[in-house]
């Protein structure tokens, strides 16, 4: 294989790890490649490596904490290889973006997405009342046909768009300012106006994009989306919301805790 060429560090720009604390366990079994990509992979994602900022080149990188050059790369082309990283000649090694990891429980992705330090914002694609369908009734518990809220927004993080949350709602559940909407999440105002989340059946599927899914998420048609589709109700057991929603896989992933049955 030929070797690759050492992606260049443009003048005046310094690199953001030169700020991290990084160092190695050389008694530890784990390789000292993984140990350091594992560090620069948290950084990413609790926002210390910024997207669009520059790493170190592999050189300066080795020599500072005391590794060989093919760690390093190792450690970097193994985010690189997740996404993480991107190498451009005459730029060198740059952070993209961190992944976001959800956990599966009944929380708004504002609030997570908030609370990861992944400065949410929403554009309300649509806000607007119309008559149930089959499928949307049965979710929410009302007549086939009758009127129900629609809210569709955008949401962003680090100003790129994440996902595309469709939701609709009982059409007296709360007043649905499309400005609040643009400003806070859901859930929140729902909580404020005294609705008591309790529970949700949800299900997670994929799919791939259409032109129209991919243009609104910056994807390429056919690049895979995580699909959710999620009914919540409150404390009366009444129907709150039913949500369907698409998730841009390559930026975005759910958690699940596993536990073995007694």
């Amino acid at each position: 294989m030929p070797k690759q060429p050492e992606p260049e560090q443009p003048s005046g720009s310094a690199p953001q790890t030169a700020a991290l604390r990084l160092g190695v366990d050389r008694t530890s079994p784990v390789p000292l490649y993984f140990q350091l990509s594992q560090q620069l992979e948290a950084a990413i994602e609790q926002g210390r490596l910024a997207p669009g900022s520059l790493l170190g080149n592999e050189i300066e990188l080795a020599a500072r904490l005391g590794l060989s050059r093919p760690t390093v790369r190792q450690a970097i082309q193994s985010l690189v290889d997740k996404g993480l990283l991107v190498r451009r000649r005459g730029v060198g090694t740059q952070v993209l973006h961190s992944k976001v990891r959800r956990p599966l429980e009944l929380s708004s992705l504002y609030d997570d997405l908030e609370a990861a330090g992944q400065r949410p914002t929403t554009r309300v694609l649509r806000n607007t009342v119309e008559p149930a369908t089959a499928r949307i009734a049965a979710a929410l518990g009302v007549a086939e046909g009758a009127d129900v809220r629609l809210v569709e927004r955008l949401r962003y993080a680090h100003d790129e768009p994440m996902a595309r949350l469709r939701n609709h709602l009982p059409v007296e559940l709360l007043d649905c300012d499309t400005a609040q909407l643009e400003s806070t999440g859901l859930y929140r105002m729902m909580r404020a106006v005294g609705i008591t989340l309790h529970s949700a059946r949800q299900s997670v599927g994929a799919r791939a994009a259409d032109a129209q899914e991919a243009r609104l998420l910056g994807e390429a048609p056919g690049a895979p989306l995580l699909a959710m589709e999620r009914t919540t109700f409150d404390d009366t057991g009444r129907a709150v919301e039913f949500g369907d929603h698409i998730y841009r896989a390559s930026r975005y992933a759910f958690e699940f805790q596993l536990l073995v049955r007694p």
